[in-house]
């Protein structure tokens, strides 16, 4: 029996301790916050979409980058297993639209007690308001970790361990209290770290029409984004215009498969409202509604085309007077209104911060752990899991899924 230090309360520590509970250690979970999963509460708008139901290969296709990373962690414990976990912890599930698997309450907090009692089954020692400021080790190998009551670094001391399991995410959700702070004590002993940034993420526009339509939601629309040189994001979806710019799905998804590297200089955007039309069957449509409204004018004509918030941003793109009659507007101008929604333009200037993203992309490089124990390649007893490492993935439960998987390894592979 070892006894095992797990840094770090959400969903990975939970996890982590958990399993190495479960296989016989002696383990104590520290928290710096005042109480255990705190950024599951605020997941899923407060439902927690703990995992999702599709097949387990299909996992892979939904994490961002560095999927090979996960294979053995995904194995070991898969979305299936999850559900079983939590199903024997008493927390019945329901399966939703895109295979988003929620807590038939809708209650993220009933994630967190079915963890709570996990972890009390297998006499987990909680710590809350304590704080890990440094790895305790010799010859490159863990003998403890340094903590302090929270607000009392005077006071700090040495918890002797066997193992460290290195669980404090990332820096999403910061108002959670994950700041970042547990790679600073990685990287002052050898570890570094990918470019970190926000994913699953709003984007930030240059245009204040798109400001102006703040609150305004979008079905079914095509979104393509470009810079300089091709085409680095185009897919179908749910768009949302925000006082910043644009979010929803499809906007969280690209923010996440999008290159770093696109980011260094404005990204030019199109939005197709109507991606199911191609440009004859639209003109089409838009000549049937002029003929229905031949003698309105073009402002109070398109309504049954386009959401209202929308109508005199596409006139002014089109360059069409607002307060033409239907029955003057040239073919030429036609096309331009056309234009206006099938290539509705922007910029992007950058990514929304930190207190908007729902995860972190970057963290410790994958060649930095060993994938089949999540154990550091550095440092003999130390484990990582969760956003520590540059993993993540899309929305629809995918990201706990990570958190669940890695952490679960980390836990059950302590010797």
């Amino acid at each position: 029996m070892s006894t095992v230090a797990v840094i770090g309360g959400g969903a990975s520590g939970m996890m982590a301790a958990y399993a190495a509970g479960a296989a016989g250690h002696q383990v104590t979970l520290f928290e710096h916050g005042d109480k255990l999963g705190k950024k599951l509460y605020i997941t899923g708008k407060g439902r927690c979409n703990l995992t999702n139901s599709c097949q387990t290969e299909e996992l892979f296709l939904h994490f961002s980058h560095n999927s090979k990373f996960l294979y053995s962690a995904i194995h070991r414990f898969d979305n299936q297993a999850v559900m079983d976990f939590f199903e024997d912890q008493g927390l019945f599930m329901k399966v939703e639209h895109g295979g988003c698997v929620f807590p038939w309450t809708d209650h993220a907090a009933d994630v967190v007690e079915a963890l709570k009692r996990a972890l009390q089954s297998v006499n987990v020692h909680v710590c809350l308001n304590t704080q890990a400021s440094d790895l305790a080790l010799r010859d490159s190998q863990v003998i403890g970790v340094v903590c302090s009551p929270v607000g009392s670094p005077e006071d700090r001391e040495v918890f002797s361990c066997d193992a460290v399991i290195f669980a404090t995410g990332g820096r999403s959700y910061p108002q959670t209290g994950s700041d970042g702070s547990g790679w600073e004590i990685l990287t002052a002993h050898g570890h570094t770290l990918t470019e970190i940034r926000p994913a699953l993420v709003g984007m930030r526009t240059g245009e204040s029409y798109i400001t102006a339509m703040q609150g305004l939601s979008l079905q079914n629309v095509s979104l393509c984004l470009r810079d300089k040189r091709k085409t680095q994001f185009e897919d179908v979806g749910e768009l949302l215009f925000t006082h910043q710019g644009i979010s929803g799905p499809l906007v969280l998804k690209a923010s996440s498969l999008i290159p770093d590297a696109c980011y260094g200089a404005p990204l030019s955007f199109e939005i197709d409202v109507k991606p199911s039309l191609d440009e004859e069957e639209l003109d089409r449509l838009i000549l049937k509604h002029f003929e229905e409204n031949a003698n309105r004018q073009l402002k109070n004509s398109l309504a049954h085309l386009l959401p209202a918030k929308m109508i005199p941003v596409v006139i002014s793109l089109s360059g069409t007077g607002p307060d033409r009659k239907v029955n003057g507007i040239t073919r030429q101008e036609r096309s331009c209104l056309r234009a206006a929604i099938k290539h509705f333009p922007g910029t992007i200037t950058g990514l929304c911060g930190w207190e908007d993203a729902m995860v972190t992309r970057g963290g410790v490089p994958v060649s930095e752990v060993n994938p089949r124990t999540m154990e550091s390649r550095l440092i003999k007893g130390l484990y990582l899991c969760g956003e520590m490492i540059d993993v993540d993935a899309l929305t629809g439960g995918f990201n706990l899924q990570i958190a669940w998987s890695t952490g679960h390894l980390a836990g059950s592979s302590v010797l």
